[in-house]
């Protein structure tokens, strides 16, 4: 493989497959805290809802970590790459609004691994929403607001 820059060896070979399950990774520019502001979390959060009333994905669980997220869906319509476009536009546009700044809040690409039909969806569900606990930001799950799963 040629020598390129991560993100764009993350898109080589990106396939995107509808009702397909994947599960979805990006950071924050420079892994830069912003969400430790839980109001700007909520706004990537909206998104969140926003990709699923259109009709894009169906969320299955997420958490919106300071300086990332994971977000575990079920693709309906178009790509990971659109989707996941959207989804940091639209949360930037959201953000540089409500903090009036306008720098560029997250990195370039994203990580994205499709799931086979046999894997355990609950336990990589916990997994996913229990990143808060295992980062030290919380002693119990319910204590951190920014992670939600379709099985609670």
């Amino acid at each position: 493989m040629p020598d390129l820059p991560a993100a764009h060896r993350l898109r080589v070979g990106r396939y995107a497959e509808a009702n397909r399950i994947y599960l979805l990774t990006t950071n924050t520019l420079h892994r830069t805290p912003v969400f430790k502001d839980l109001t700007l979390g909520r706004l990537v959060v909206d998104q969140f809802r926003n990709a699923q009333n259109l009709g894009l994905a169906h969320s299955l669980a997420w958490v919106v970590m300071p300086d990332h997220f994971h977000w575990l869906i079920e693709l309906q319509e178009g790509s990971l790459s659109g989707l996941m476009q959207k989804t940091k536009s639209m949360s930037t546009k959201a953000i540089r609004q409500a903090t009036g700044q306008s720098n560029f809040f997250w990195q370039r690409g994203f990580h994205d691994r499709a799931l086979r039909r046999e894997e355990d969806l609950v336990k990589l569900a916990r997994y996913v929403v229990a990143n808060p606990l295992r980062a030290g930001l919380v002693e119990k799950l319910g204590d951190y607001p920014l992670w939600d799963a379709i099985w609670v």
